[in-house]
């Protein structure tokens, strides 16, 4: 740092002008005085002496308060001489890691490495001089000649055509100045590319100005951006590279050349040219430079990445809406979890059977067991589309909303086995059909779950009131705009895959509702921390004997219903198959005990597709991304549900019965017999009392009357709400 970079030095540099200025003042007056001298004595004062003394005394008088006003616009134009120039007038950087520490990449502005003059090839520096300010080492921070030339060209033009601002002008314009185009803009531009040439050396600005110029793609200085367009360090770069760099100020947003490589091109052709004006090379060199054009290497080629990249920088800045310094951001992301989400969407997509009906798109999304996004795939490709299908497009959920309307249903006292009829249905003039139009007749709820039944569905839902499903919704997790309707069981309402696949945590992990989040820790580049995720233990929202019953209906979808492409070797799996009408949504949300995750298929522009069902493609992309990614990670197997706990024979037995006697009177109330587990075949009331008066005679039943001992199935856990002893499991009115 120099002299003039340190406190004091913006005072020192006015006390040098009015220095300066005084010592004008002086030779002035004595050149006055001089010819005053040569002049008659009546000529010298009356003709000349008098009013030129009078002039000198205005101007002088005039001139202190000017000089005030020029006081005043440098103190409140001039930075604080503690002004970190590295940092001014730029975003924030934001660093984010994945959950194994490995970097995936930054948002906000990207400034790279600092790189000095001494590790550049002399051609890149020279690039920028010949291009941008060829007298740079020759004016004061503004080049008068430049700035005249500058105006006659664009007035000639009838328009802004060239620039006439130094290297200097341009940055302090990039370090503390907006963009507008005013006089007092100009006028404060000036200002500063004095000061900032008192305080720094030439060749301070010149690495300043390479190190912070802004070069497109959110790429500021040299390094950032030869790392984004060519994956390589500035020391690095060829003479075309350097060329296409240099033209890049000009016009950073529209020339950059990840989205118009042509124009780039074009425009490094120029920058060459310069260079052989300047003799900084020769024709020969020129022209193999201009037939050997750079080629691209941009980095960061992974799509998918950027979707999760966008969402934490937009918690971070919900976070921390003030934020103004660098921070390394760690999350939950799991990239062998990633990989295996990009590779199940991209393949399923990529098929002929995928193009042929019409899915161009697909959205993947999931959880741990903490509630944290282990993967998340927004679309088929983030540089084509940054979009986010995963957490911001609202669609319709379908069937893929069924869980929370049985759930409703076994908090307010059904079962498993409750039997239901699938058959036609009207409610207030509403006909709901099933798939193909057919109805499967009585039929346990278990399989109505397993078959997707819309009738039964809606059956329970008139049932148990549509207020009771939306609090069970809600319960889990979602937050959307949920009425009471009668279509309100089919999903005729929108949400987001994040937030419906999130909702279902509940049933994967014993009824706790863990929150979802991506960061779990904040720290500047200093190593200050500014948060930590706070590791309480989730709140549980359905019971436990709720979540097991669903687990059991959801495993009946991946075991013997609609959702037998979603299952996976070695890991049991447990999920709902979800399609909207016209087939424009198709869904597939599920879970195994490691993770929790939903996909879903569909258009952008809500194009119906040809017979995607949650069953065919999501179903797909789900088991293949959840292979690879218990693969990945090394998951072992987990049970879904406990199978823990004594067997009781007396509630064995008492089950049972209740089960054999419903399945008869279904059977002569409706001509058809309803299947029944083996071990509760039905064989008449004969058949039951034997069965007692040999255990009878075997001493495990008193003779006078049986003694049946209570068990917590719950392990101590609470059991479902809104049930009361003695309250039966058959639903009423039904």
């Amino acid at each position: 740092m120099t002299d003039a970079s340190k406190p004091g030095a913006a005072e020192r540099l006015v006390d040098e002008t009015m220095t300066d200025f005084n010592v004008g003042l002086s030779a002035l007056g004595q050149i006055t005085r001089r010819f005053a001298r040569s002049l008659p004595d009546r000529l010298r004062w009356r003709q000349i002496g008098r009013p030129l003394g009078t002039a000198v005394s205005t101007g002088l008088t005039l001139a202190i308060p000017l000089l005030a006003m020029n006081a005043e616009v440098a103190q409140r134009v001039f930075p604080s001489q503690h002004t970190d120039l590295w940092t001014a007038g730029r975003q924030p950087n934001i660093l984010i890691l994945a959950a194994d520490g490995t970097e995936l990449g930054s948002r906000g502005s990207d400034l790279g490495e600092r790189v000095t003059l001494d590790e550049l090839p002399p051609y890149v520096v020279s690039a920028f001089l010949a291009t941008e300010d060829r007298r740079f080492y020759q004016h004061p921070g503004f080049d008068p000649g430049s700035l005249v030339r500058a105006s006659l060209i664009n007035w000639t033009a009838g328009g802004v055509v060239q620039g006439g601002s130094t290297i200097t002008q341009q940055l302090v314009k990039n370090l503390f100045l907006t963009g507008e185009q005013t006089l007092s803009r100009k006028i404060e531009e000036l200002h500063l590319a004095l000061w900032l040439e008192a305080r720094l050396t030439k060749d301070e600005i010149l690495e300043l100005y390479l190190n912070r110029i802004y070069l497109g793609a959110n790429t500021y200085g040299l390094s950032a951006a030869s790392r984004a367009y060519f994956s390589k360090d500035p020391s690095q770069l060829t003479l075309g590279e350097a060329a296409l760099l240099a033209g890049l100020p000009k016009a950073p947003s529209s020339l950059a050349p990840h989205i118009n490589l042509e124009g780039a091109l074009k425009r490094s052709r120029e920058v060459i040219g310069n260079l052989v004006e300047t003799r900084e090379i020769d024709q020969l060199t020129a022209k193999i430079a201009i037939m050997s054009p750079p080629t691209l290497a941009l980095r960061d080629a992974r799509d998918g990445y950027g979707y999760f990249l966008d969402h934490v920088a937009a918690e971070l800045r919900t976070r921390y809406p003030e934020l103004k310094t660098d921070v390394v951001v760690s999350t939950t992301l799991e990239p062998e979890a990633q990989r295996a989400a990009e590779a199940a969407v991209r393949q399923v997509l990529s098929r002929e059977t995928a193009a042929s009906k019409g899915a161009e798109q697909a959205a993947l999304v999931a959880y741990d067991r903490t509630g944290g996004i282990v993967a998340m795939v927004g679309g088929r490709s983030y540089r084509e589309s940054q979009f986010n299908r995963a957490t911001q497009a609202k669609r319709q959920p379908g069937s893929a909303f069924k869980p929370f309307v049985y759930l409703a249903a076994l908090e307010a006292g059904f079962d498993q086995d409750t039997v239901l009829i699938d058959g036609p249905v009207q409610v207030n003039g509403w006909t709901p059909k099933n798939y193909r139009d057919r109805f499967l007749g009585p039929l346990r709820l278990r399989e109505a779950f397993a078959r997707s039944s819309n009738t039964a569905t809606v059956q329970i839902s008139e049932t148990v009131g549509g207020q009771m499903i939306i609090d069970a919704a809600l319960a889990a997790g979602l937050s959307a705009n949920m009425e009471p309707y009668p279509t309100l069981p089919l999903g005729v309402f929108e949400v987001s895959l994040d937030e419906l696949t999130s909702a279902y945590t509940p049933f994967a992990f014993g009824g706790y509702a863990p929150r979802p989040h991506t960061i779990t820790e904040v720290k500047t580049r200093g190593g200050q921390d500014l948060y930590a995720l706070d590791t309480i233990d989730p709140p549980r929202v359905i019971s436990v004997r709720s979540a097991e019953k669903m687990t059991d209906l959801l495993s009946s979808v991946t075991q013997s219903g609609t959702g037998a492409a979603a299952r996976i070797p070695g890991h049991e799996v447990a999920g709902k198959t979800g399609t909207t009408d016209d087939w424009r949504d198709a869904w597939f949300v599920g879970y195994s005990g490691h993770i929790t995750a939903g996909v879903w298929v569909g258009n952008d522009g809500n194009a119906a597709m040809d017979r995607v069902s949650g069953a065919t493609l999501p179903a797909q992309i789900f088991a293949g991304f959840m292979n690879g990614a218990h693969q990945g990670l090394d998951l072992p197997p987990v049970p879904l549900t406990s199978r823990q706990g004594s067997y009781d024979p007396e509630l064995f037995s008492l089950q049972a019965t209740y089960s054999s006697l419903r399945n008869d009177l279904m059977a002569r109330a409706y001509g058809s017999q309803t299947t029944t587990r083996p071990a509760q075949r039905y064989d008449g009331i004969r058949g039951i009392l034997e069965r007692q008066r040999a255990r009878q005679e075997r001493g495990e039943l008193p003779v006078e009357g049986r003694v049946v001992q209570p068990r917590d199935d719950d392990d101590g856990r609470a059991g479902p709400p809104n049930r009361r002893r003695g309250d039966s499991d058959e639903p009423s009115g039904l």
